[in-house]
């Protein structure tokens, strides 16, 4: 059985992953650039953002990318309880994790922290639903059979929806966000590491609003 507080947490994690279309999923190498790329990625239509917990900096962006009027911004690669203390601390609203052990999803029932939980099988798609995640991370999507495995995954199990992530990008998107149930995918074409390094934010910008408009039905 789902305590009060999961139940609360799978409504908020699928509230984040209805906001956009498009989840960006980013690598920040640099805190000095968080907070005028959260702003790009907003004012571009794009407010729910996954910094992964990848590079030195990710913490400390996501506390400042968590100060930006607008955007809810979660902590993403997270793989130890550690990392769930440490996201919740520096102000994630959310977690996504490439996979999903009992310490992790402890951890997050712990931290009252929302976790889109990572599955790339049926059998880990229903671990997870046996513990009440009703909102899953597709992943590595492409690497997985792409949209026609999780098309085929969903098929026998309805009551699951899926934010596919790894290997998306703004032409096979659509083959995802057709599927129903699909209700995001993640993606980190909107922000490369080239357009970051290089402050590019009106392109970055403009790459979010491209993503917003074309997936949107």
């Amino acid at each position: 059985m789902m305590t009060h507080n999961s139940e609360a947490a799978q409504k908020k994690t699928r509230e984040v992953c209805e906001l956009a279309p498009i989840m960006p999923v980013l690598v920040v190498r640099d805190v000095a650039n968080a907070t005028a790329l959260a702003k790009a990625l907003i004012t571009g239509g794009l407010p729910a953002l996954e910094v992964t917990l990848r590079t030195p900096a990710a913490l400390d962006v996501i506390a400042e990318m968590s100060k930006v009027p607008g955007g809810v911004v979660g902590a993403g690669t997270l793989v130890t309880p550690q990392d769930v203390r440490q996201a919740k601390a520096a102000g994630a609203m959310f977690g996504v994790s490439p996979g999903a052990t009992d310490a992790l999803i402890e951890a997050c029932l712990a931290e009252d922290l929302p976790l889109l939980p990572g599955a790339a099988t049926a059998s880990e798609a229903m671990r997870l639903l046996e513990r009440g995640f009703t909102t899953q991370k597709f992943f590595p999507a492409e690497a997985s059979g792409g949209a026609p495995a999780l098309k085929a995954i969903g098929a026998p199990l309805p009551q699951i929806h899926f934010c596919p992530t790894g290997g998306i990008s703004l032409s096979n998107a659509r083959d995802y966000l057709s599927l129903s149930n699909v209700l995001c995918a993640g993606g980190s074409w909107i922000a490369p590491d080239a357009l970051v390094s290089a402050q590019a934010w009106d392109e970055i910008e403009a790459l979010a609003r491209e993503a917003k408009q074309r997936l949107t039905d």
